[in-house]
């Protein structure tokens, strides 16, 4: 049974519609819902609102008929923010996907750890990476999404950089640091945050698709991820010290390449790509016959 598959923009979309969208239509259940109220035990200190789900859906369904379990986080809240329950949850799922043998599908759409949660939320990283890798060693796929609101910052970008396949759109922005988090560390002359059109040539889908980072670019429409997460399935699930080297082969070759450019313009032209300058305004088929002269991605993920 096929999901709805109206057009609907992913950007746009919450947690639990992105879900709805992605999975075979009525299959999703959902794991320590909003009626079980597990919140967050540190928020109330600093006097700030819970929610009942932490800003974080997981659970069980089926995707062409085939189970999957799934986690979408919900950027809405606390710019879908990792905390410890947020992070228990997730972890969870991981550890499930690992002993059942399941592939995973993450919806990212974060900003990183919940400073309220310190420590809290940094264990819960360090906890979820090990569970992505587990499960990856145990022969799932671990699929991520990336073209929520928040992007993917910070501690869940190591997270997505564990994962066995990335996907992203236009909207998706992928990084260690966020441009507020430069700016204020390296300042405005290093990277100024309120230049959007910078943001996505450093940060965005279309970038991060050229210089390999991520395995699949796709426009900004729940159909859309829903086909890229499908064929992801049918990619390797090895992960070994082969797949390691090569990844780390490729990240190597990668700096050595770009290390010096000072803008993505000057990384689009170094791979060979005709009027650079034109990138951020193709249309998704446009760019993609462009980024066929792009480096080729080594498939070591």
């Amino acid at each position: 049974m096929s999901s709805n598959l109206t057009r609907q923009s992913w950007y746009e979309a919450s947690a639990r519609a992105r879900i709805a969208a992605l999975v075979d239509t009525g299959s999703f259940a959902e794991f320590i819902g909003p009626e079980a109220r597990e919140t967050s035990p540190h928020l109330p200190i600093f006097d700030l609102p819970r929610q009942f789900d932490d800003g974080i859906a997981v659970g069980a369904a089926t995707m062409d008929g085939t189970p999957v379990l799934v986690a979408a986080q919900e950027g809405r809240f606390m710019g879908g923010a990792f905390g410890e329950v947020h992070g228990a949850k997730l972890t969870g799922l991981l550890r499930a996907a690992a002993t059942l043998k399941r592939d995973v599908v993450i919806a990212f759409d974060t900003g990183g750890v919940r400073l309220q949660e310190a420590n809290a939320g940094e264990l819960a990283i360090a906890e979820i990476m090990r569970a992505v890798l587990d499960a990856r060693t145990a022969g799932s796929r671990v699929i991520g999404l990336i073209g929520g609101r928040a992007g993917c910052y910070g501690g869940g970008s190591l997270i997505a950089g564990c994962c066995s396949t990335l996907v992203i759109s236009e909207q998706g922005r992928l990084s260690v640091s966020g441009p507020e988090v430069i700016e204020t560390n390296r300042g405005v002359e290093e990277f100024d945050s309120r230049d959007r059109a910078l943001v996505w040539r450093t940060m965005g889908g279309k970038h991060r698709y050229l210089i390999g980072a991520v395995d699949a670019y796709v426009d900004d429409d729940a159909a859309a991820f829903r086909t890229a997460t499908l064929a992801a399935f049918a990619r390797p699930a090895t992960l070994d010290q082969s797949v390691l080297a090569a990844e780390q082969a490729r990240l190597e070759t990668r700096l050595a390449r770009f290390g010096d450019a000072v803008d993505g313009r000057d990384v689009w032209t170094t791979l060979g790509i005709t009027d650079a300058a034109t990138i951020p305004d193709l249309a998704t088929a446009d760019f993609l016959a462009a980024a066929t002269h792009r480096e080729s991605a080594d498939d070591a993920r």
